[in-house]
């Protein structure tokens, strides 16, 4: 007994060193995923896309998962081969070259802009007349000036000149025009370019060379915004899936392996306090990482920004947790059922009218969630900020949550499970509110500290309500169900739209429009739960678990009594 209770210890510090460097590795990439596709070149509207068929990915993985090998060498084999692809595919990013040579430059900080501007390329002399001077001289007046996340939208430049020229500085400056260009603005250049359709009448001025102009531009523009934008979007969808898909193997067997063992010597109770050192391991993950990046220059080579170094820290991190996973203990339980638990977790949810307000609320949080993390960091550098500022506020909000979490017990008992939610939607509600009104970079850090409530607090109740209506062996499905409704339904939902929302509208409008969204479900969930009947759950499992040896004869009886009657009440209600 007293070695199995070592080998309990041992678990215990291999997964909990395993999951501090699993986190580090994740905050040092995941959170700057985004940042990095608009250096890449690619609009809000194609980063949205990417980012949500990430999150589908990952929970549409997750229940085959469930799927995986039961001998040890293979299910070790399955561990370190996703270990070694998730941190390749990470790698495959940093191949993939930006759509625009210069859109690196424009959200560099002003210093290393302008240096390196000045080292890497001369400025053409005047009078020049050719398509690629009209190019070069337009951005060379225009750049010096400010740096692009600091100088106002330069609206109106291209109706002050004609002819060529005007298409060559659409063309060239389209990406500084505005940092979240809408439709029009697309349809206005192509309307400019295209010839007359009808039988109109042109008059004689227009000559052969206009018209070659026109035909020109327009195979600039359908090279520049189409092809080159899309093939470099391909390559970073298939890239991006794949690494997520190859992480949710990992995270999931690991996990899952964890989970089995501690089971198998009664131990489960102490799985639940892991994740501090995931979060642990994020906060100093990003803090790290973006204190190094930001002493470097904007690019390493030609064509690799300094983000880059982001997906080199975690393929690092990832392959140090290699050499941890190898002195994992694997234990294959003997039985193995294969019942569909997804669709009977369903089943449970649907038939609870609170855990159905709870689903719904954390796919509404998830989705609201998803706008913070795919465009904050863009609105922080429209700011001005660097990146050490972008890694804090990661930190802030992950070390917010833990700090609560040891008074978790006291606000349960204090607070109903409805204050505690209705809390938790007020303060995201103000959190997306205090983002579209963001002022300077470093008042994110007062706002991140928020999410300790909006983001912890509210899945306290959420758990604590999937344990009442769990019945034996269903809770871990629940949990997972519910997970994938907010990360996976909620998360890949509020990506898709919120790119599009942020390129036709703006992401203060993004903000604002969950913040009002979040604000009437309030309203709702609270008329919604006044309405709802009260009922006395019962944990069967902790009823089935209880040791009845100590009892005496007239103690089981009571109890029977007392069972039963609790039994049809709770069928009468």
């Amino acid at each position: 007994a007293m070695s199995e209770q070592w080998d309990v210890g041992r678990a215990l510090a291999l997964s909990g060193l395993f999951r501090l460097l699993q986190g580090a590795g994740r905050a040092c990439a995941a959170p700057f995923l985004t940042l990095y596709l608009r250096h890449l070149g690619l609009p809000a509207s194609l980063v949205g896309v990417v980012a949500g068929a990430k999150h589908l990915a990952a929970a549409l993985w997750a229940p085959l998962c469930s799927r995986c090998p039961k001998g040890r060498r293979k299910r070790r084999l399955l561990v370190a081969s996703s270990l070694l692809g998730s941190a390749g595919a990470s790698l495959l990013l940093t191949l993939i070259p930006p759509a625009d040579g210069d859109v690196g430059y424009k959200y560099c900080n002003a210093s290393q802009q302008l240096g390196d501007r000045g080292a890497a390329a001369a400025v053409p002399g005047p009078g020049t007349s050719s398509h690629a001077s009209a190019v070069t001289n337009a951005k060379a007046t225009r750049e010096p000036e400010m740096p692009a996340p600091y100088r106002p939208p330069l609206r109106g430049l291209e109706k002050e000149t004609s002819g060529l020229g005007s298409a060559a500085i659409d063309l060239a400056g389209n990406a500084e025009e505005s940092l979240y260009p809408t439709e029009s603005n697309e349809l206005s250049l192509f309307k400019t370019t295209l010839p007359t359709a009808g039988g109109s009448y042109e008059s004689g001025n227009l000559s052969d060379h206009r018209k070659d102009a026109e035909g020109v531009s327009f195979e600039a523009a359908q090279n520049i915004f189409q092809d080159r934008e899309h093939q470099i979007f391909l390559m970073v969808l298939g890239a991006v899936v794949l690494w997520e898909l190859l992480a949710t193997s990992l995270e999931w067997t690991v996990d899952e392996n964890l989970y089995e063992y501690l089971d198998f010597v009664d131990a489960t109770d102490r799985y639940g306090k892991l994740w501090i050192w995931s979060y642990l391991g994020a906060s100093v993950g990003a803090c790290s990482i973006a204190v190094f990046v930001d002493q470097l220059n904007c690019f390493l080579s030609s064509t690799i920004t300094r983000l880059a170094v982001h997906f080199y820290g975690y393929a690092l991190l990832i392959t140090l947790s290699l050499l941890v996973s190898v002195f994992f203990p694997i234990h294959v339980p003997k039985r193995t059922d294969h019942v569909n638990k997804t669709a009977k977790a369903l089943a449970l949810l649907w038939s609870d009218g609170r855990a159905i307000l709870y689903a719904v609320t954390v796919f509404l949080t998830g989705a609201a969630g998803s706008a913070v993390q795919n465009f904050l960091f863009w609105q922080m550098q429209d700011r001005g900020s660097s990146e050490l500022y972008m890694g804090l506020s990661v930190a802030v909000g992950l070390l917010a949550e833990i700090l609560l979490y040891f008074f978790k017990g006291k606000l349960l008992r204090t607070f109903s499970s409805v204050k505690i939610v209705a809390v938790s939607l007020s303060l995201l509600a103000v959190q997306l509110l205090c983002y579209s009104f963001l002022w300077t970079a470093w008042s994110v850090l007062l706002v991140q500290i928020l999410s300790a409530f909006s983001s912890g607090a509210l899945w306290w109740v959420v758990n604590m309500t999937v344990d009442d209506i769990a019945t034996p062996g269903m809770e871990r499905s629940l949990h997972a169900v519910l997970q994938s409704l907010c990360y996976g339904g909620g998360a890949s939902l509020g990506s898709f739209a919120g790119g599009f929302v942020v390129k036709h509208f703006g992401l203060a409008v993004l903000y604002r429009a969950w913040c009002v969204c979040l604000v009437l479900w309030l309203f709702l969930i609270l008329i919604l739960q006044s309405k709802l009947p009260r009922q006395k759950k019962i944990n069967y499992s902790r009823l089935l678990a209880a040791d009845s040896s100590d009892m005496s004869d007239s103690d089981e009886e009571n109890e029977r009594d007392w069972l039963v009657k609790a039994m049809k009440d709770e069928s009468f209600n």
